[in-house]
């Protein structure tokens, strides 16, 4: 077991966390006309990217970290729906979200489609 360990920890091969830039997140997140596909797994890998965006967001907003810009989702929203919303915010802002990591311009393309509603302040 010690053994194993010490394999583990102090491999010369180094781990690296997986990053989806924007360009890659479209790729992996493209559909045809009809909404298959077209990367043969991309849309579960596309799907669970969001998904893992959208539960960071509500985590980050039961600590009141969430900033004063928020997303909310209805509860109706499917992911499908979800996906393609924010696929075609992708597809629209190309230039600017292709090199980067893909998180912020998922939850950029939320906060557009999804605001939350402020609450009104009662005067007087």
């Amino acid at each position: 077991m010690c053994l194993f360990f010490a394999a583990v920890c102090f491999s010369p091969i180094q781990a690296h966390a997986a990053r989806f830039s924007g360009e890659y997140f479209l790729k992996v997140c493209a559909l045809d006309k009809q909404g298959e596909e077209l990367v043969p797994g991309g849309k579960i890998a596309c799907q669970a990217y969001i998904s893992a965006v959208i539960d960071y967001h509500n985590f980050l907003r039961t600590l009141d970290s969430a900033g004063p810009r928020s997303f909310c989702l209805p509860e109706e929203t499917s992911l499908n729906e979800v996906h393609l919303i924010v696929l075609l915010y992708f597809l629209k802002n190309k230039k600017l979200h292709r090199n980067f990591i893909a998180a912020p311009g998922v939850e950029m393309a939320l906060m557009d489609a999804y605001p939350c509603q402020r609450k009104k302040k009662k005067k007087g």
